[in-house]
């Protein structure tokens, strides 16, 4: 089976309690991976409030994960 990494920041790896893990790269599209894993670890971010990087470059929703690449999941920043 196809896979691919998932890296998780801040509040992400927080809800999840792991900063990083492999998933099955059978997604249609990028939306559809983070609604499976926001179900799965209870993240309260939805995906409007987040932005998706694919093999560190930022990325859109409605691409399609390829397997073997790293998608990183990152909420925004907070602080002042």
């Amino acid at each position: 089976m196809s896979t691919l990494t998932v890296l998780y920041f801040a509040s992400l790896r927080d809800a999840a309690g792991i900063a990083s893990e492999s998933v099955p790269a059978d997604a249609r599209d990028l939306r559809g991976l983070y609604e499976t894993l926001r179900a799965r670890h209870g993240f309260a971010l939805p995906v409007e409030r987040l932005r998706v990087a694919v093999d560190g470059a930022f990325a859109q929703w409605d691409d399609a994960p390829r397997a073997g690449s790293e998608v990183a999941f990152i909420p925004p920043v907070s602080g002042g």
